[in-house]
C-alpha cells in the first residue's frame, strides 16, 4: 500500500510541537482528537537552532508524542506544519522531509504517523559536526542539569 500526502495518518512530534512548548498551542490547541506519549526508534535527535533535527540511526530512540488531528481540521493542520516546517514535497533545499515511520504508544501498541526527519544534506552535515541530545528526548534536555 502507498502512502500519499492525503492519508490521515497521526504526526510524531518530538520538538517544539510537543505539549508545553512554544509551537503547540499555536499549531495543535483545538485541532487534535488525541494527543498521546509515544517513541520512535530508528532516529536520534540532534540539537538545532532553537528546535532538534531528526536523523535516522538505526540504533537510536526519541520520544515525544503521537498525535491524532480532528478529521475536520487534519488537511489544514498538515499545510500549517508543512509550512512550518518549510517542507515542499520533492524540493532540495528542505531541511526536513515529511516520512512515514512507525511510533509506539505507550501501551506498546504501533501507529504509522508522519515524522519530520532531516532532510540527506542537513542529516549528513548533523552526523558529522552536530550535537546529539541525549536520551533522545528534546524536553529533557531543554531542561539542562
Amino acid at each position: 500500500m502507498s502512502v500519499t500526502d492525503g492519508e490521515p495518518l497521526p504526526f510524531f512530534v518530538y520538538g517544539t510541537l510537543r505539549p508545553g512548548e512554544h509551537h503547540h498551542d499555536l499549531f495543535l490547541r483545538g485541532r487534535t482528537r488525541s494527543e498521546q506519549p509515544a517513541r520512535m526508534r530508528g532516529i536520534v535527535l540532534y540539537d538545532g537552532p532553537g528546535y532538534p533535527y531528526a536523523v535516522e540511526e538505526p540504533a537510536g530512540v526519541v520520544r515525544g508524542e503521537l498525535v491524532t488531528a480532528l478529521p475536520e481540521a487534519y488537511a489544514e493542520l498538515l499545510g500549517a506544519l508543512d509550512r512550518l516546517e518549510e517542507y515542499v514535497p520533492g524540493d532540495p533545499r528542505n531541511l526536513y522531509e515529511r516520512m512515514v515511520r512507525d511510533a509506539a504508544r505507550v501501551d506498546g501498541t504501533a501507529a504509522r504517523a508522519w515524522v519530520y526527519l532531516a532532510a540527506p544534506a542537513v542529516a549528513a552535515r548533523l552526523r558529522s559536526h552536530g550535537r546529539l541530545v541525549p536520551g533522545g528526548d528534546w524536553r529533557e534536555r531543554r531542561r539542562g542539569p
